[in-house]
C-alpha cells in the first residue's frame, strides 16, 4: 500500500489484518475507497465485511484484490456489487489507476478475473444443491435433510457428492467451508 501513496492524490488512512476489522476501520475513517487486499483475509472470507461496508457506508466505494481463486468465490465477489475487482498481483500503477477510477465512480473489473468467473463450468450449484448443503452446514444428517426436503436419502447423498465435485472440495466439510467463504450459504 505504500506504493499507492507515491501518487500525491492517494492517501492510505488505515490498514487492517483481518476481515472483522474492515468495517471498524471504514466506519472510523470513512474513506472514498476501501481496498480489500484479498477475498480471504487471515483465513476468513472478507465478503461479509464487504456487504456490511456497502450497507453501512453506501457512499464508500470498494475495490477487491483477488488471488487465483475458485470461480465460485469470484462469482460471489462479483455478486457483492463491488466497484472494482483486480488480480492482487496487478502492477502498482494499474492498482493506482483502478483506485482513481473507482473513486471517480467508475467500475473496474479485471477482464481475466471476470472471464474466469463467467466461463468456468465447475462450481455452479443448483438451487437444490445449495438447499442440501445449507442444511448439512446447519448440522442436519442425510436422513433429516431427506425428510425436510422430501427427497430420498440417495438423492441427498448424490446432491452432497455433486457439491463436493463442483466446488473442487476434498470432502463435505470442505465444500461447506468453500460455500460459506464464497457467500453461497
Amino acid at each position: 500500500m505504500a506504493l499507492l501513496e507515491q501518487g500525491r492524490d492517494i492517501s492510505v488512512v488505515a490498514e487492517v489484518e483481518n476481515a472483522h476489522d474492515i468495517l471498524v476501520a471504514a466506519r472510523k475513517w470513512c474513506p472514498d475507497v476501501v481496498i480489500i487486499a484479498d477475498i480471504d483475509l487471515a483465513g476468513e472470507s472478507s465478503l461479509p465485511a464487504v456487504a456490511e461496508v456497502r450497507s453501512d457506508l453506501p457512499e464508500c466505494r470498494i475495490l477487491i484484490l483477488a488471488g487465483r481463486c475458485h470461480p465460485t468465490v469470484l462469482r460471489a465477489a462479483l455478486s457483492t456489487t463491488v466497484h472494482g475487482l483486480l488480480f492482487k498481483d496487478a502492477h502498482p500503477s494499474k492498482l493506482a489507476e483502478a483506485v482513481r477510477k473507482v473513486a471517480a465512480g467508475h467500475q473496474v473489473l479485471d477482464p481475466d478475473l471476470v472471464l474466469t468467473a463467467a466461463t468456468a463450468s465447475s462450481g455452479m450449484l443448483t438451487a437444490r444443491e445449495v438447499d442440501v448443503l445449507r442444511l448439512a452446514a446447519g448440522g442436519d444428517d442425510v436422513s433429516r435433510i431427506a425428510e425436510r426436503l422430501n427427497l430420498s436419502i440417495g438423492t441427498v447423498r448424490n446432491y452432497l457428492a455433486s457439491t463436493v465435485t463442483k466446488l473442487g472440495a476434498r470432502n463435505r466439510i470442505d465444500a461447506i467451508r468453500i460455500a460459506r467463504d464464497s457467500g453461497i450459504i
